[in-house]
């Protein structure tokens, strides 16, 4: 069997370092356009960041978490990294893309691997008009803001904020109010990833909004249209005893998976 090349991605941390150099007693690290494997070393947010930074590669990554959570990630078992692949799981995941214009009319393009969020950026609530295909979802939302998730974010934010899970093959995103004051009973709404959504900062003087993609934060919106972009797809391995759709599943004793 021909043994995968590896290209090894660390974080600052020093359990990450720590684990680098135990994998570095055993493997070369081979350079990010001959591997056929990128480990990621680190925690949730060092993944999300490292998928974007490599994903014009087109490689397999294979996370091991040294963070708190490490929802994305495996648990370190031992260091034979090429049984853990020949057994591990593969999991596609696209992205949502966000096309944002601010107030100066400026556009700005995010992606996100878990969830796209927005947010009154001042003591005021935002005031969001929400669409679909130019259909109106919500006329007026007051709400400290509003979140839109992939099934691999379900159970993240969009948890917290009393969103619903979705299964990793739901084909489906979840548009989760923040804090909604008016309506005060509207909790969502569960739309198909082919949905191209439009969200529109009514009072853009008044209350002005931000927008945060995973971890990049882009202030004072005035428009967004997300979609989910097929045309991008993360492979993530995964542990068989431990894979994203089981970690998922762990989470129905909180809520009813979709």
């Amino acid at each position: 069997m021909n043994k995968n090349k590896i290209h090894f991605v660390t974080d600052k941390t020093k359990t990450a370092i720590l684990y680098r150099k135990k994998f570095s007693r055993v493997y070369e690290n081979s350079s990010i356009r001959t591997a056929d494997v990128i480990v990621v070393l680190g925690g949730d947010g060092f993944m999300l960041h490292t998928l974007k930074k490599y994903q014009k590669y087109n490689k397999p990554f294979y996370g091991i978490n040294t963070g708190t959570f490490g929802f994305l990630m495996n648990k370190f078992k031992n260091i034979d990294l090429q049984k853990i692949f020949s057994r591990a799981k593969l999991v596609f995941i696209s992205p949502l893309e966000a096309r944002v214009v601010n107030v100066k009319k400026k556009i700005i393009k995010a992606f996100a691997i878990n969830d796209v969020s927005l947010f009154r950026q001042s003591r005021q609530t935002s005031s969001l008009q929400i669409s679909n295909k130019k259909k109106i979802i919500i006329k007026k939302l007051t709400a400290d803001g509003v979140l839109i998730s992939t099934p691999a974010g379900s159970t993240a934010y969009n948890l917290s904020v009393h969103g619903p899970i979705l299964s990793i093959n739901s084909k489906k995103i979840a548009v989760t109010p923040i804090s909604p004051f008016r309506p005060r009973r509207w909790r969502g709404k569960i739309l198909p990833s082919t949905s191209l959504l439009e969200i529109i900062n009514l009072n853009t003087k008044k209350r002005p909004i931000s927008l945060v993609a995973d971890n990049v934060e882009i202030r004072n919106i005035k428009s967004v249209k997300i979609k989910t972009n097929n045309l991008i797809k993360f492979r993530l391995l995964y542990d068989k005893n431990n894979s994203l759709e089981k970690k998922i599943k762990l989470e129905q004793s909180r809520k009813q998976i979709i």
